[in-house]
């Protein structure tokens, strides 16, 4: 494509912006120094702390809550360390965004979705583990969420340690059912709905895997085996990205705003068909201005994936804020809920200061801790490409889309990570099938061998076995601190 015409103006523009990012970069690498990192999480930890006297002043319970305050801050960043790090990877790791800027994008959206559509009403802790009238006092049922609290923050800072990308929502489940247990018995849990979670750890990982590898599957058959590339990419690009456009929409409408409106299934399939056809139109220009001039081959295509990619990044931040916020703060809400009124078996509203704890914290807890979580899904399990990385956020869309349709909790760290393995997993058996076929065609030729074979697996087993195993163990694992924090947490404060 022709430089003539661009204005040196806009040049002197991208090199400042550019320049920017780069500082934020340095700012990253410069805190994520495992000291400096601390000291400032340990500063907001603090921060949150006073906060929340300052809201409550002089009342009855303020040390509780206070104390509540700074666990619910400690979760917010291990929230970001941890579970951002799936929204951001793949576009970090095909090279469409650098590290600082996916941090500068994630910290605006995530802290957009928590504030914006943030905060819906929690009409059950942790999503129904426990009947709250099982614990009997309201003293029982604030050490349990303080416990579930504790215990799910610290076994996330664990998992984000050892490079495991785990689901925050399991572990806040595990933490309030092994709290629930150590309070009330087992007969406190509700277990039709941890079978129904303990299902979500298959059909998340398998579901989105299985949408990746399909769209990659379709990518490599239209576009990239075929003659004239561009002039497959023309046809088919604007059509990938109004699927991505009108999934994302529709992801929208049902996961991130319903706070701010209520919007049925029915009618939010029918916002992402209309977004589907507007953007597909929109794009068929802007891809054939974008695609003059490309070289007939698949380097060439990643340009025409690169901002859809980012724009995707920053739609699932949002999402993520918008939902996952309540997994730092619900059961903060929950304390303070119970401090103030003394009712814990209704449903309860998060008041604004305490989503304002989450959203910081989440966006802290990325600057801080998150590289190296977005490292490790973006470049330490398989290799990404624009393409790739654009399959994996798409199938997070889509499968958010169907489990909500099937009433399913599922994982959006189990997805995504889910749809990384996938595409791994497909270029390793498709690239197997084209070098089968290739040998078929060439007399004589000599099979591989086993240990070559094991040398070109393009997903790395070592990560698989580490990531699988963290999700297995990561409810008993919540849950068992858990129990064990209750019985600590009541010696201390006396409570029946």
């Amino acid at each position: 494509m022709s430089n003539n015409n661009i204005d040196p103006s806009h040049l002197e523009t991208l090199d400042r912006d550019l320049g920017r990012l780069s500082t934020l970069e340095q700012a990253t690498s410069y805190v994520a120094r495992p000291m400096i990192g601390l000291g400032i999480g340990l500063i907001f930890v603090v921060f949150a702390a006073i906060l929340a006297a300052m809201v409550f002043g002089h009342a009855n319970n303020t040390l509780v809550v206070v104390i509540a305050a700074a666990f619910g801050a400690y979760m917010a960043l291990n929230i970001g360390a941890n579970d951002v790090a799936n929204n951001m990877g793949p576009a970090v790791g095909a090279n469409a965004l650098t590290m600082g800027g996916a941090i500068a994008i994630a910290v605006v959206f995530e802290s957009a979705g928590a504030l914006i559509a943030g905060g819906d009403v929690v009409s059950t802790i942790a999503k129904g583990i426990i009947a709250p009238e099982s614990m009997g006092t309201s003293g029982a049922f604030i050490t349990a969420m303080m416990a579930a609290l504790l215990a799910s923050a610290l076994w996330v800072n664990l998992a984000t340690w050892i490079g495991a990308p785990v689901s925050t929502t399991h572990s806040v489940v595990g933490g309030v059912m092994g709290a629930g247990i150590a309070a009330a018995g087992f007969s406190a849990v509700s277990w039709d709905k941890m079978g129904a979670i303990a299902a979500s750890w298959v059909i998340s990982p398998l579901l989105g895997g299985l949408i990746a590898a399909l769209f990659l599957w379709f990518i490599k058959s239209a576009i990239i085996y075929k003659e004239d590339k561009i002039a497959a990419a023309r046809r088919w690009v604007p059509v990938l990205v109004g699927i991505m456009g009108g999934a994302f929409a529709t992801y929208i409408a049902v996961k991130g705003i319903k706070k701010l409106i209520k919007i049925s299934m029915g009618d939010a399939v029918l916002i992402g068909i209309g977004a589907a056809i507007l953007i597909w139109l929109v794009m068929i220009p802007i891809v054939r201005k974008q695609s003059e001039g490309l070289e007939n081959r698949n380097k060439s295509l990643k340009v025409l994936f690169g901002i859809p990619l980012i724009v995707s990044a920053a739609l699932l931040s949002f999402a993520h804020g918008a939902n996952d916020v309540a997994n730092a703060v619900g059961p903060l809400a929950a304390i303070v809920q119970a401090s103030t009124t003394g009712d814990f078996t209704h449903s309860f509203g998060i008041p604004h200061w305490v989503m304002i704890i989450g959203a910081l914290g989440i966006s802290f807890g990325l600057f801080l801790f998150g590289p190296k979580l977005i490292k490790m899904v973006g470049n330490q399990i398989t290799k990404l490409n624009p393409m790739r990385a654009y399959c994996v956020a798409l199938s997070a869309a889509i499968t958010v889309i169907v489990a909500s349709w099937l009433g399913l909790p599922v994982s959006s760290t189990h997805i995504a990570v889910g749809g990384v393995f996938g595409v791994g997993f497909f270029r390793e058996w498709d690239t197997e099938r084209r070098m089968r076929k290739a040998m078929a065609t060439v007399p004589g030729a000599s099979r591989v061998a086993p240990e070559e074979r094991r040398r070109r697996k393009l997903v790395r087993r070592s990560h698989f076995m580490t990531i699988v195993a963290a999700w297995l163990i990561t409810v008993p694992a919540a849950a068992l601190l858990s129990a064990g924090l209750f019985a600590v947490i009541r010696g201390v404060m006396g409570t029946s």
